[in-house]
């Protein structure tokens, strides 16, 4: 079975301090990353011998791979010593901004009321979105 690529919108350059663009990653390139993500700092022969070990990856498969995702901004590799230039949960925030946006028509509250699918929120869910409001309304 073959899943879709994820499209990720990048940041600006100010803040990456690299050239980004849209991002699409296979199955196999997001679960190597969550590998990279949970071991960073981690030296490239390491990263070799664990994705030998949990993915049954020859070392120019793991090279190719890390070499694609460095060119596109999420990791470099420098010294032999692999780091993120873009973290887990910047790069699942830019993935749900991205689904809004191309779902939804970047509409958050078109998004909120498909999915909560109808149901009531308990007064918590309802509290912790008043706190989100509050925090990222926009002062007019």
């Amino acid at each position: 079975m073959r899943i879709q690529p994820i499209d990720l919108y990048a940041r600006s350059n100010a803040q990456m301090g690299i050239k980004m663009g849209n991002y699409k990653l296979a199955e196999a390139e997001e679960k190597f990353a969550e590998i990279i993500w949970a071991r960073e700092p981690i030296s490239s022969p390491e990263l070799v011998k664990v994705c030998e070990k949990e993915m049954n990856w020859k070392k120019s498969t793991t090279y190719t791979v890390l070499k694609k995702l460095c060119q596109k901004g999420i990791f470099q590799n420098e010294n032999a010593i692999v780091t993120a230039r873009m973290s887990r949960e910047e790069f699942y925030g830019m993935q749900s901004r991205k689904y809004v946006e191309d779902v939804f028509a970047g509409s958050l509250p078109k998004f909120l009321t498909a999915f909560c699918g109808g149901r009531k929120l308990s007064s918590k869910e309802v509290e912790e979105m008043q706190r989100f409001i509050d925090e990222y309304q926009e002062n007019s």
